[in-house]
């Protein structure tokens, strides 16, 4: 009965947030075409929360974003691009990870769970998805969550968040998050048995 009332409180919720997004002329859209499908991050949560035993939710930002920007709780990193540390023209080079699709079948089965793929604002779960689908996943198995864990940024040049990542996003939706590491969430080759 418990499970009901939450969820009830959890719809409600996604459509007050829905309501008042759109009020402000704010949509989710895909950053970009991809394989699968797409979630507005409570849709997300509300979806992972109702099949916990088979819906993982991956964050495939950078290791140092996962810790130092903060995460989804319960979130797995596993990064589609690695931090290089080497600075191009305008900023830090990421290179790809060859080994994605490899690194997800360890730790999920594409036969049984569904994947929701979170970047920091949509573009690099994009290609994530893709990554799964190839991967072996079932395109109904595999969401891109748009607008991210930051969301977008805000473009109105008289607002006084003008540039700020406040438009969207699981953060500002205020769903769960932590910069809590728990060793099962890390990146697996990160990790020193």
């Amino acid at each position: 009965m418990n499970h009901v009332k939450n969820i009830l409180l959890l719809s409600s919720a996604l459509v007050l947030i829905c309501t008042f997004a759109h009020a402000q002329g704010f949509d989710y859209e895909p950053s970009k075409p991809h394989k699968g499908k797409d979630a507005t991050p409570t849709v997300a949560y509300i979806m992972l929360t109702k099949n916990m035993d088979h819906s993982f939710l991956v964050d495939v930002r950078t290791q140092p974003e996962y810790q130092f920007v903060g995460h989804p709780d319960g979130a797995y990193n596993i990064p589609v691009q690695f931090w290089s540390g080497k600075l191009g023209d305008k900023d830090y080079i990421e290179t790809a990870n060859s080994d994605f699709g490899k690194d997800l079948l360890v730790r999920f089965n594409p036969k049984a769970d569904t994947l929701f793929f979170i970047c920091r604002s949509g573009s690099r779960s994009a290609v994530a998805a893709d990554e799964a689908v190839r991967a072996g996943w079932p395109e109904d198995k595999v969401f891109n969550i748009m607008g991210g864990f930051e969301g977008d940024k805000i473009t109105f040049k008289k607002s006084a968040y003008y540039g700020q990542r406040k438009l969207g996003g699981w953060r500002n939706e205020g769903l769960p998050w932590t910069y809590d590491m728990d060793r099962k969430l890390v990146y697996q080759r990160d990790r020193s048995e």
